[in-house]
C-alpha cells in the first residue's frame, strides 16, 4: 500500500482529507478534515515516534537500537516535539 501523502506536490502546503470510503459497503464520507498532528510529521519522524513508544519511552534503548549517542537521540526527540508544538 502506498504511503499517504501529507504535502501538496505543487506548493508543499499540508493536505487535508476530503473523502473517506469503505471498501466493504462502498459508503463514502466527504468533508474537510485535518490530518492528525503525528501524520503531518515525516515518515522518518513517525517511525522514530513508533520506536520510542515500542521501547517504552526509553531514550537509552532507542540510542542502542539506532546505534547513536543518547544526546543525538534526545535532540531528535526535541526536534519532533518542537515540530508538534508548532502545529
Amino acid at each position: 500500500m502506498a504511503q499517504l501523502p501529507v504535502k501538496c506536490p505543487s506548493c508543499e502546503n499540508t493536505l487535508e482529507v476530503s473523502q473517506l470510503s469503505c471498501n466493504n459497503c462502498a459508503t463514502v464520507i466527504s468533508g474537510k478534515y485535518a490530518l492528525p498532528a503525528l501524520m503531518q510529521l515525516s515518515v522518518e519522524d513517525q517511525n522514530f515516534i513508533l520506536q520510542f513508544v515500542l521501547t517504552g519511552g526509553s531514550l537509552k534503548k532507542m540510542a542502542a537500537q539506532l546505534e547513536k549517542s543518547y544526546p543525538t537521540v534526545r535532540n531528535k526527540l526535541d526536534d519532533i516535539i518542537a515540530q508538534l508544538n508548532s502545529k
